[in-house]
């Protein structure tokens, strides 16, 4: 890997009449994250130009935001998304929703930080004020970012919390959502694993079952996306990319960001999962839906 080498490819790609988005997207793709960032320092260094600025000038539409996207180190693109889910009129909640619920607590402390320093206000400042009543807590605990990472599972524990789960919902006329968020929000992962397999016995029947029958709107979401995140995170994200392909018209906002954000991550298994839950493979999907530069991109990030 040269940064300069890939520098000056950018720059020809750019530069005089017309613009090569075949090359862009070849040099773009096949480098990683922190490769893709000393190509932006050397491009400046070498160049005298800022790479941002010469892309942004050349490209338009969804092919330009995943090729920024593409540019942005991984915090601050998160930081960005989740600063265009609540800025302006209306909140994109799916965008806070699918952030918060996966992200790990290392990730999430880093966007705090960063999401200060780029916005001069705190994250959760932010969700407060755009936000509204349990939705809001979900939230607000969520971008702590202190959930108990261990693999401990309390037998005991267990039990209490899946009890305390069936009487919060199932067992009672009216929902005591709190007791949801505190268990949903707070244990870790191979805990709340036994904590659903027990529900399921005291309940007879799953979890998100009750969630959805006793939940609605934004909270439903919400709590949803936790226990689908703690059972298999690259399945939650093949949902997501499902959804937002199938039907009339694209959401292209949550496709870029899941094929841009979880690229370097769990491709491979969202690939496996969607193929798996849908019966046609995400490759296929893409290209039926998607068309241009655009297409290219996405299936490149796709792979496969």
């Amino acid at each position: 890997f040269s940064a300069e080498q890939e520098a000056q490819a950018l720059r020809k790609a750019m530069k005089g009449l017309g613009t090569d988005e075949d090359a862009i997207i070849e040099t773009l793709t096949k480098l990683n994250v922190s490769q893709r960032q000393q190509v932006l320092i050397t491009y400046k260094s070498t160049i005298g130009r800022d790479l941002i600025d010469d892309l942004k000038s050349e490209l338009s539409g969804n092919f330009e935001r995943v090729i920024i996207g593409l540019m942005t180190p991984t915090t601050m693109y998160d930081v960005h998304e989740l600063k265009r889910a609540l800025k302006g009129a209306g909140t994109d909640e799916g965008c806070l929703i699918e952030i918060l619920a996966s992200r790990t607590n290392a990730e999430i402390r880093h966007i705090n930080e960063n999401y200060k320093l780029q916005y001069g206000s705190t994250l959760e400042d932010d969700i407060v004020s755009d936000t509204s009543s349990m939705f809001r807590r979900v939230l607000v605990s969520l971008a702590t970012g202190n959930r108990d990472e261990g693999t401990f599972v309390d037998e005991a524990l267990a039990q209490q919390d899946a009890q305390a789960l069936y009487e919060a919902g199932e067992k009672k006329w009216g929902t005591d959502e709190v007791q949801f968020m505190s268990i949903l929000c707070t244990r870790n992962r191979c805990h709340l694993l036994r904590v659903f397999d027990v529900y399921r016995v005291i309940a007879n029947k799953d979890i998100t079952d009750s969630i959805k029958s006793e939940m609605s709107g934004d909270l439903e979401d919400a709590l949803l996306a936790v226990v689908k995140c703690m059972r298999n995170k690259p399945a939650y994200f093949a949902e997501r990319l499902y959804k937002s392909m199938k039907g009339l018209g694209t959401d292209d906002s949550t496709l870029i960001r899941v094929m841009v954000s979880r690229a370097e991550i769990d491709m491979l298994y969202i690939r496996r999962e969607f193929l798996a839950m849908y019966g046609k493979s995400l490759h296929s999907f893409i290209k039926g839906d998607c068309s241009g530069d655009y297409r290219k991109v996405l299936l490149r990030l796709c792979g496969g």
